[in-house]
């Protein structure tokens, strides 16, 4: 284990006046609180904070930073207390300690819902002080380069959890070294094969091809000479994870991988850097499509660099990066390079982002209303792409992830402009909306008065900014299409019993179900959340009492024993008038099939559990739940006179769900509570008879069976 005076030593590099009192004193407080405690490993415990503290002091960071990475796990695994910390250190680290905390409890490979909603919690105590980040990664990256010591299934599941989150996160902040390892060590548990094979092949391409990485560098540094250009190369293979995601984007073998070689020339000046970029490509062949200059448009973590590839030695594809020592150092350390020290002084690199201008640019379009699906795929995309930058008609530049549409494009500029979006021309040219974006494109948005974000959009929007957008609007259509319906629905309850329904009873209703307003109600209505037969009877509750003539649907089949109850099966859901049996559940009573139900070929072997039934004579209550497959023109008006015609058959709509939707059609599953088969067909015929329906059908599935009384559920 490091020692103190090592960990001081190393913080003396780059900050020759940090307080060694202070770190010396967290240094013992640490070691005495985590006496008698040890790691997986049998390690004494501490060796992890100290490890962590080193990580951090590579990266150059403050006293403050440093110390709370040594007590980062005090107040939640030992006896110390905020109060304690706060006293012997100050306010401000007792406060990172305590942030770190919250974030290590945070449970993120929880549910989906939880781990949103954790995401969001992530970036509220990242927005309070980044460095409370900076510590929760150094732990994690500590923790996956001893993973060995956990069980196979905690190794498992830390390595996705460090996969899907800490390093996309590492990345974003501009730790892109830090991005690389913790993807490897995360590869190495999750698919060792996969990373095996990789460095199996990466050893035969070395032994067929010599040193190609320094001979490519001494090349380089000829062409650097011969333009007077004083410079340092490095070069590396890349790692096993990025040639095997390379591998699966562009599903090629390895063979056939180009660019797994990948070089950095660092200069003095940003005009250097273009006088290296031509000395390059005067010597070597640039491929097309693979140049990014993001010293003219720079990454929003404050990354500035600029990126060729050349065909190089034996037609062998390299990345160059070009770039000054300042940029280089932000480029290693990221957002850190905020906190960065030269000759013991705080130093300004010009090209490092505020951290707290870098968190709002990351939060700024992650809206707060959204749900939290939502929030994990906008929060996801803005960590995971990387960027293009296009051009308004006017030179304005707007920066994108990768993959990114006109949509996209049109919602970066506006959400008014976006919502308004028909079409796109791309460098003057008419293109579909569905066209994927490249670097320097100049996109000119076409809008009309009255267009409407269409469902389509979210499978061709990218950022998260413009999905939200999408799905607010269309939620806000629904809830008018919901209050249409529920009007129609109204209207055709009220006529059914001999009443209108006037603005007045409407309102009347509304209070009477204790619904905050006619609208309310209405949409209620319109998605089936309460039935007509509902907001009437809030009225007039004395017409249901009318119909005492009819039969009791408890008391509707005959050929049960006094004490068996029954209920009808949710796979073939029969109705009154046609043929039925029964199949007993013990305890659960009687499921009653139709009997030409498919599903009752599962009890053939079990004869004795069948029951001849058949239905009670007479007038049956509209209680019977039939569900119709219907497939109906996508045409203003068409869903409200569909509802008009099941109205006019007196029968009523109990649920109503979307299963596709089309630009020219809609198909939906609409739930009909009917009297019997008579009724059934009159439904049927109707909706046969209307031009704008296509195709209606009964819809069963004989997966689906009712066994006692709660909701159906699917055997098998």
């Amino acid at each position: 284990m490091t020692t103190a005076d090592e960990l001081i030593a190393l913080v003396r590099t780059y900050n020759p006046n940090t307080n060694q009192a202070l770190l010396r004193e967290a240094f013992a407080f640490g070691a005495e609180m985590h006496e008698g405690q040890f790691r997986h490993s049998g390690e004494p415990y501490f060796t992890h904070p100290v490890a962590v503290a080193g990580i951090l002091a590579e990266q150059q960071m403050d006293d403050a930073t440093i110390i709370t990475a040594l007590l980062h796990d005090t107040i939640e695994d030992t006896k110390a207390s905020f109060a304690e910390v706060e006293k012997r250190f100050g306010r401000e680290i007792a406060e990172l300690i305590d942030g770190v905390t919250k974030l290590t409890n945070l449970q993120l490979t929880s549910t989906q819902t939880k781990q949103a909603e954790n995401f969001r919690k992530l970036f509220m105590a990242t927005s309070r002080d980044l460095r409370v980040t900076l510590v929760k990664l150094a732990d994690r990256l500590h923790n996956m380069r001893t993973i060995r010591s956990m069980r196979p299934e905690k190794q498992v599941q830390k390595a996705r959890e460090t996969m899907d989150i800490f390093a996309p996160l590492a990345g974003r902040m501009g730790m892109q070294w830090m991005r690389d390892e913790l993807e490897d060590l995360s590869f190495k548990v999750l698919n060792p094969e996969g990373r095996n094979s990789i460095i199996r092949r990466f050893i035969t391409l070395q032994r067929e091809t010599g040193d190609v990485l320094h001979k490519i560098m001494a090349d380089m540094r000829v062409e650097l000479e011969k333009a007077d250009i004083q410079a340092e190369v490095s070069g590396r293979a890349k790692k096993p994870y990025s040639i095997w995601r390379k591998m699966q984007e562009k599903d090629q073998g390895f063979s056939r991988l180009s660019d797994i070689y990948g070089f950095r020339v660092i200069v003095a000046t940003e005009a250097d850097c273009y006088r290296v970029l031509g000395a390059i490509h005067q010597r070597w062949r640039a491929v097309p499509g693979r140049f990014k200059d993001y010293i003219s448009q720079p990454k929003s973590n404050g990354y500035r660099s600029i990126h060729t590839t050349v065909s190089g030695r034996d037609g062998k594809q390299v990345e160059v990066q070009i770039r000054t020592r300042e940029m280089h150092e932000v480029a290693e350390t990221g957002v850190a390079a905020h906190w960065s020290y030269k000759n013991g002084e705080r130093v300004e690199n010009r090209f490092a982002v505020d951290p707290v201008h870098w968190i709002s640019a990351l939060t700024e379009r992650l809206d707060d209303g959204q749900d939290h699906d939502e929030f994990l795929e906008a929060v996801k995309l803005e960590m995971y792409q990387d960027q293009v930058f296009c051009f308004t008609p006017k030179g304005d530049v707007i920066k994108l992830p990768r993959g990114a549409t006109p949509i996209d494009f049109a919602y970066a500029i506006h959400t008014r402009i976006g919502s308004a979006c028909v079409g796109a021309k791309v460098d003057g040219l008419r293109v579909p909306l569905w066209t994927r974006l490249k670097n320097g494109q100049s996109v000119e948005v076409i809008t009309a008065e009255g267009q409407t974000p269409q469902a389509t959009w979210i499978d061709i929007a990218v950022t998260g900014r413009a999905k939200t957008a999408i799905r607010r609007s269309l939620r806000e259509e629904d809830r008018e299409r919901f209050v249409r319906l529920g009007r129609e629905l109204a209207r055709v309850a009220f006529e059914q019993v001999g009443k209108r329904s006037t603005e007045k009873a409407l309102r009347t209703a509304a209070k009477a179900l204790a619904i905050d307003g006619v609208e309310e109600m209405l949409a209620r209505l319109g998605s089936a959340e309460i039935t007509g037969r509902t907001v009437v009877g809030a009225i007039y509750p004395e017409l249901e009492m009318q119909r005492g003539d009819e039969i009791d649907a408890a008391r509707a089949v005959i050929g049960l024993s006094p004490d068996q109850e029954h209920q009808r099966g949710a796979c073939c859901q029969p109705v009154p008038g046609e043929r039925i049996l029964g199949i007993a559940f013990r305890g659960h009573g009687v499921v009653v099939h139709a009997i030409d139900c498919e599903a009752l070929a599962d009890y053939e072997d079990q004869p004795d559990r069948w029951i001849d039934l058949h239905w009670q004579e007479g007038n049956h209550k509209p209680v019977n739940t039939v569900t119709f497959d219907a497939t109906i023109a996508n045409d203003a008006g068409v869903l409200g006179r569909i509802c008009t015609l099941i109205g006019e058959q007196n029968a009523n709509i109990s649920d109503l769900k979307f299963i596709d939707r089309k630009p020219d059609y809609f198909r939906l599953l609409i739930d009909v509570d009917l009297r019997d088969a008579e009724h059934l067909h009159r439904v049927i015929t109707a909706l046969e008879a209307e031009s704008n329906v296509s195709s209606i059908v009964r819809y069963r599935d004989p997966g689906l069976v009712s066994v006692g009384a709660g909701a159906p559920r699917r055997e098998g």
